[in-house]
């Protein structure tokens, strides 16, 4: 009985080494935040095709946004 309770301790406090994994979702407002600037700055003369890939930039990225949030509360409801 007390060897496999001692088993159980080892194997919980032995860490193993798993490979890391770059989570890319979290790196995509590294793009969202320059591209909406230089939206600005390349369609300047053109104010219609501006604004509409500006705020349709912007649906996506709070879409992208809620979408984390959701998932993130949805791994700790588990």
């Amino acid at each position: 009985m007390a060897s496999s309770s001692t088993d159980q301790i080892n194997r919980d406090a032995a860490p193993t080494r798993q490979k890391k994994k770059v989570a890319y979702k979290f790196m995509l407002p590294l793009i969202y935040a320059p591209v909406l600037p230089l939206i600005r700055i390349a369609f300047r003369r053109n104010p219609v095709v501006r604004d509409r890939l500006f705020y349709g930039v912007l649906v996506a990225a709070f879409a992208h946004g809620t979408y984390i949030v959701t998932d993130l509360y949805d791994v700790e409801s588990k």
